[in-house]
């Protein structure tokens, strides 16, 4: 070993393999890959659901790693402080501005960091999002917070001051149930669906006529344990349900592990993976990857991911709106679950810095996933909508 050290000093092409081995598997170095696999880990766990539907999970559609879109991201991306490659992401300007406009139909905006921050909206929304209309454009607004329906969300945009319709918003919670009755889930008694998660999912199972229980009325359930005590849980639960819950203890772990790992076929169902949330505009707070991860990790099973990045969202979107993918901008704050979730799907993205994302971030060399443009708010875009609306 003495002997290949002194050899590398003045050689240092002939560095050892043990010693190459091990600046491969540097964590620092594949953290952002590790990250990326783990946002596909509900895709790679799809199979045909048991309870009579077809196989329509977010494995479904594009992988953005075989296609052109897939390759350039993968593809080192501009900066003058960590990298020379300028190819992948070009910062918004007023040309690139007339040219997304130009070519997208429809836009699908993350509504976290793209619309508002907590309960605020970001500067120049309800100026964009008009102007947007005025120039003929479709808009949805998804989220992956399962917290609120949809009727829910559109309450939220009104008091925000913002004219929405509830057709125009898609969350997660809907998706769960979007997710299951494309899956044929029986609605007259004989299955269940349990819940870890609050209101929203329960009044979208609800409006889908899908029998389910749990949610916030196990908020305060627990669990007295003693000599020989077995928890009992309902065989007839054939979907775990598991989105972001304020309330999760260890009763609902328990009891979803329990149908998980004991009921044949009881699907594992995940509405999203986000790391973190914005409950409010001061700081980050834990997401719902921390309680999907809590049942993952005890009913050793991956869950199929109904939210971004599935491709079962945008396909969902893409039938309902009857819109063309190739005509439509995905706008994100997040790398990992809005870029990718267009990316998957082979649309046009945007990231905006108004989120989670740093410029930092999205120009550093550990960084993977690249969008067409980025900028640092929505609003960016006024300058050329007001151009093309004036115009038209």
């Amino acid at each position: 070993r003495e002997r290949e050290r002194e050899r590398e000093r003045h050689d240092p092409s002939a560095m050892s393999a043990t010693m190459k081995t091990m600046r491969v598997r540097s964590p620092q170095r594949q953290a952002p890959k590790a990250s990326a696999a783990r946002v596909q880990a509900g895709k790679a766990n799809t199979r045909t659901p048991q309870f009579g539907g077809r196989a329509q999970g977010p494995s479904a559609g594009n992988n953005s790693s075989s296609s052109p879109r897939g390759a350039a991201a993968s593809a080192p991306c501009a900066s003058s402080v960590v990298s020379e490659a300028a190819a992948s992401c070009a910062k918004l300007d007023q040309g690139s501005a007339k040219d997304l406009l130009g070519g997208a139909k429809a836009f699908i905006f993350d509504c976290d960091g793209v619309i508002w921050r907590g309960d605020k909206l970001i500067e120049g929304i309800p100026e964009t999002i008009q102007g947007l209309r005025d120039a003929g454009k479709k808009l949805i607004f998804v989220t992956n917070n399962s917290t609120k329906s949809r009727e829910g969300y559109l309450k939220k945009f009104l008091s925000l001051g913002l004219e929405i319709s509830a057709e125009e918003i898609y969350s997660s919670s809907y998706a769960a149930a979007a997710y299951l009755k494309a899956n044929n889930f029986p609605t007259d008694g004989s299955k269940k669906v349990y819940v870890i998660g609050e209101v929203g999912i329960m009044e979208e199972l609800e409006l889908a006529g899908i029998p389910h229980f749990g949610g916030p009325e196990d908020a305060s359930a627990k669990i007295t344990l003693g000599k020989g005590v077995k928890m009992p849980h309902d065989e007839d639960v054939s979907a775990v349900i598991v989105g972001f819950d304020r309330e999760i203890n260890y009763y609902k772990i328990q009891y979803a592990t329990l149908c998980i790992r004991e009921n044949e076929n009881c699907e594992f169902i995940a509405t999203n993976r986000d790391a973190v949330t914005h409950l409010t505009d001061a700081q980050e707070w834990a997401g719902n990857g921390s309680m999907v991860g809590a049942i993952a990790g005890s009913a050793a099973r991956e869950p199929t991911t109904v939210g971004k990045p599935s491709t079962f969202m945008l396909d969902d979107i893409a039938d309902q709106f009857k819109i063309d993918k190739s005509e439509i901008c995905m706008v994100g704050d997040r790398l990992d679950t809005d870029i990718m979730f267009g990316q998957n799907g082979g649309l046009k993205t945007m990231l905006v810095l108004s989120g989670v994302t740093r410029e930092e971030t999205l120009l550093s060399e550990e960084n993977q996933i690249h969008p067409d443009l980025y900028t640092s708010k929505l609003a960016d875009l006024l300058p050329a909508l007001n151009e093309i609306n004036g115009s038209a």
